[in-house]
């Protein structure tokens, strides 16, 4: 055999072995399937605690598409490589979760590997998941299994390419899957380890908030730097906050447990769902959540100002956009405006919401014309939808009106290409 022969055989044989070797890693056994556990035989404050980790993690806000199917899957979940879509997760044996054992359950939350050994695509959070505790895990596996066994699979997964080779996932994980519990932080007090826990275990806030690299994993360099998610921004929870007011635990508690803060906003969008399911969790666990993520921002500009004031610049947005401030006029003010009995109430000021200071006009021009569902229940804030009852140059211009009342920022130069967006 010749030297450049013999060469060529080297490097199939090589190619073979890693070949081989990458799928030997990527390689799950199955575990056997059990008979669906009687919903009493599980410990019902174990169940009561699961039902508070569920609301925490808003699993029904994912694995949930007609209400009346509560969990069973087939909710689309866009990503940058395709369509994957929320798996059913009742106990009904042959569709959902109901022929998993604690054990099947534990590795898909902590490994991303379903009962069958399938790898699980990472739009599954199990990479923050397998920060939860045994306990919490084993809490939520009784709630799952208590529920409701609704028929029907999810959709397989539309994914380009070489991205719907699944064995490709274990790659991913070998790169970007931390596995196990947090630390204990020694220098911080119980309360916000315990909300770390559950900020960066099932809570998955860093999921929505944190940009993506070109893998699709959270660019761990930019913790929290705000991110795009469903078509909104989720803003920054770190020094880059671009809120007016500071995030005290006690503003940002409330926030999350009523989807209303006095100095901020009301949650829009996809925090809407988050905010409706937290205000199910415990207080305390809510608490703590509040007191870890808004030490994240205590750097934040609007926490070195003193005392900022609301900024209402009338005149000027009068001046510069009267078509929108006849608008605003008729639509807006009755609740907006000072005096108005949505004012009286405690709602916050505009020049407090922090869409309307967000380098994108993305997010306020979808709470014009999507509005706003009430999270914590009939109490919670509402906003009627105006993408029906304005035009498109009409919710431009309000956006516009709206920035330059509120805010001391400069113009917005893409309204038009967030509003073409939101029709979609």
């Amino acid at each position: 055999m010749t030297r450049g022969g013999a060469l060529a055989v080297g490097i199939v044989f090589v190619c073979a072995a890693g070949a081989v070797a990458a799928i030997a890693f990527a390689w799950h056994p199955a575990i056997d399937e059990i008979t669906p556990p009687a919903p009493g035989s599980f410990d019902r404050y174990l169940v009561a605690e699961g039902e508070d980790l569920a609301n925490l993690g808003n699993c029904a806000g994912c694995h949930t598409s007609e209400p009346s199917r509560p969990l069973a899957g087939g909710r689309a979940l866009d990503t940058p490589f395709g369509k994957v879509f929320a798996t059913n997760i009742t106990p009904q044996a042959d569709d959902g979760i109901g022929a998993w054992s604690s054990e099947a359950f534990g590795r898909a939350m902590r490994r991303g590997i379903a009962r069958d050994g399938r790898q699980l695509y990472p739009a599954f959070p199990y990479d923050h998941f397998t920060h939860a505790t045994d306990h919490q895990i084993a809490a939520l596996y009784a709630w799952l299994m208590t529920r409701r066994p609704i028929a029907g699979r999810a959709p397989e997964p539309q994914l380009a390419g070489i991205f719907a080779f699944r064995p490709l996932v274990a790659a991913w994980n070998l790169l970007y899957l931390d596995e196990g519990p947090l630390p204990t932080d020694g220098s911080r007090p119980s309360q916000w380890n315990r909300g770390r826990v559950l900020a960066e275990g099932l809570g998955h806030c860093s999921g929505c908030h944190t940009p993506r690299d070109r893998f699709g994993a959270e660019d761990v360099a930019r913790a929290y730097d705000g991110a795009w998610t469903e078509g909104w921004y989720a803003p920054p929870l770190n020094a880059h906050s671009p809120a007016v007011q500071p995030w005290t635990p006690e503003e940002l508690q409330t926030y999350l447990h009523t989807g209303l803060a006095p100095h901020h906003a009301a949650a829009a969008g996809p925090m809407a769902s988050v905010t409706r399911a937290l205000a199910q969790v415990p207080e305390e666990d809510v608490r703590a959540i509040a007191v870890y993520i808004s030490s994240l921002m205590a750097d934040a500009p609007a926490s070195k100002q003193d005392k900022p004031q609301p900024v209402d610049r009338l005149a000027v947005a009068q001046q510069q956009h009267p078509e929108a401030a006849t608008l605003y006029a008729g639509a807006c003010a009755t609740c907006h405006d000072p005096g108005a009995p949505m004012m009286q109430q405690g709602r916050p000021v505009l020049s407090w919401a922090t869409p309307l200071h967000e380098a994108s006009p993305h997010d306020t021009v979808r709470v014009i014309m999507q509005g706003l569902t009430p999270p914590g229940g009939s109490s919670g804030p509402t906003m009627p939808a105006y993408a029906d009852m304005l035009s498109d140059q009409q919710v431009q211009d309000l956006a516009a009106y709206l920035r330059t009342r509120f805010t001391d920022k400069p113009a917005w130069s893409d309204v038009p290409a967030a509003v073409a967006e939101a029709r979609k």
